[in-house]
């Protein structure tokens, strides 16, 4: 066997991170972590204790006061600093979040850049943070407005962004003056240890960034420490429910990102080249593993027969492979051998319920990773918005058309479901895209546009059941939910000689 060999089939033994180092677990319960490629472990990763949960919460509550009276002047250089290490690790960053997730590493350098530019929107923070002054408000009066930190933040993030979620949180939670304790998921842990080591390279107070792995009873441990006073969460909408009903019922400040059920409706007057091409990189790209894949594909009027027939094509020739090894391909392995027999069990009830499948991506291997999560895409026609397929979110590369008669039922179509994370809006026609955009109740909108990602600079959240509490993530909401608003007014009595 080559030294390489053995490097692959190795199990790494990972770390919890607390007050500025690796700490080895202490419970002595693992969770195994999978390279869904190959189907075997690789890693094992501690589960943290009620004493472990303890001791990273007491590590940013001793850093909070010193971190938060810092100047946001050196919080920003301190950022510059994280941005360059993040940019000189970037491949080392993007390989462990493939190794772990299993998505293409072409699409996982994707990541690793949107989490820059989480960092290079915080690096902004003097001016981020800058209010309003009034002057003479009254006799000798003046009125202002401050922003000030929390305290103790924690953030709750799912395995398909195991980076870029992440930096939503604890990057704008510091920028801000906050502590932070992050619970990555314990099935892509790899690259939030990573980045503790990097923070604290930059420079970071011990502290300020923490990192513990568990499951439910760490999650419940940080809900109901006293010394926590902000969550974030990004999950399905069942778990972000419970965590925002039970941290708001304890006083807590919450902000929870749920589920989705995004569609992409296609006019017939659309650029069909361009539809078809943005279903398929949205619906199939990371295996539709991604909160914003397109999962429905509306098809308004004469389109939907044309749609289907250049749709099947396309998904019959999806290359599937480990996004390590091979170039060219269109997505990798789903994150576990539960989660592929969830998304079948999907597409068996799609056909039970007399959706048309077009394509079948069952029964598809990759050569030589015959071992792998791997799940070929399919592709259903005739669904109709009764049955599961439609209704719930599969998380998987299976892509489901609806047929409607014109715009007005798509916008209806789309408003019915009680999700409302994005959707997008294929046409050439500008006023039904402006009629849209207004009506469409969704939290995220993209016109030509498929999976509209806002910006660093702008801010992400859907609506509905998508998303509970009242702040969307990153951008200027993320510094207005990590901060608390306090207005002054001052008069100082008349000078003494």
């Amino acid at each position: 066997m080559s030294e390489a060999d053995q490097g692959a089939t190795r199990v790494r033994e990972l770390s919890h991170f607390i007050d500025g180092q690796r700490a080895t677990g202490v419970s002595g319960q693992f969770a195994e972590v999978f390279d869904p490629a190959q189907g075997r472990v690789t890693a094992r990763v501690p589960v943290a204790n009620a004493a472990e949960v303890d001791a990273a919460v007491a590590a940013a509550k001793a850093a909070f006061p010193a971190w938060s009276e810092t100047s946001p002047l050196t919080r920003a250089r301190l950022m510059f600093k994280f941005k360059e290490l993040l940019e000189a690790h970037s491949d080392e960053l993007a390989e462990l979040i493939t190794r772990d997730h299993g998505k293409l590493f072409s699409d996982a350098k994707g990541e690793v850049m949107r989490g820059i530019e989480i960092v290079e929107f915080a690096c902004g923070i003097p001016n981020l943070l800058k209010t309003d002054f009034t002057d003479q408000i009254s006799g000798g009066m003046d009125a202002w407005n401050l922003r000030q930190p929390l305290g103790v933040a924690a953030g709750v993030t799912p395995f398909n962004f195991p980076m870029v979620v992440p930096c939503w949180m604890f990057v704008m939670a510091a920028a801000t003056g906050n502590t932070f304790i992050l619970k990555p998921s314990e099935r892509t842990p790899s690259a939030s240890i990573r980045l503790a080591e990097l923070f604290i390279e930059a420079g970071f107070p011990k502290g300020v960034f923490n990192v513990v792995h568990g499951s439910k009873a760490v999650v419940d441990g940080l809900i109901q420490h006293p010394d926590v006073v902000a969550i974030s969460v990004v999950a399905s909408t069942p778990v972000a429910e419970y965590i925002y009903g039970e941290s708001a019922k304890r006083g807590k400040r919450v902000q929870a990102l749920g589920s989705a059920k995004n569609h992409l409706v296609v006019m017939p007057d659309a650029n069909i080249d361009q539809a078809v091409d943005a279903l398929i990189n949205s619906a199939y790209g990371s295996a539709g593993e991604r909160c914003m894949a397109t999962s429905v594909a509306v098809a308004v009027g004469p389109i939907g027969d044309e749609l289907i027939e250049r749709l099947a094509p396309r998904v019959r020739s999806l290359r599937m492979g480990s996004g390590m090894e091979e170039p060219g391909l269109d997505m990798g392995p789903l994150i576990s051998a539960a989660h592929r027999t969830k998304v079948l069990g999907y597409i068996d009830a799609g056909i039970a319920a007399g959706a048309k499948l077009v394509v079948d991506g069952r029964g598809q291997t990759v050569p030589g990773r015959e071992e792998g999560f791997f799940l070929g895409g399919s592709l259903f026609d005739d669904v109709k918005p009764d049955m599961s397929i439609y209704r719930e979110e599969i998380f998987g590369p299976v892509l489901s058309v609806v047929r409607v008669p014109d715009l007005a039922s798509a916008i209806a179509l789309v408003n019915a479901h009680e999700l409302g994370n994005c959707v997008s809006l294929f046409t050439s026609d500008g006023a039904a895209a402006r009629a849209f955009s207004r009506q469409i109740q969704v939290g995220m909108v993209g016109i030509n546009v498929p999976s509209p990602v806002p910006s660093a600079w702008h801010s992400f959240g859907g609506w509905k059941r998508s998303l509970f509490g009242d702040h969307h993530a990153y951008g200027e909401e993320a510094v207005r939910f990590y901060t608390h608003y306090k207005s002054v007014m001052q008069r100082w009595p008349d000078s003494v000689a």
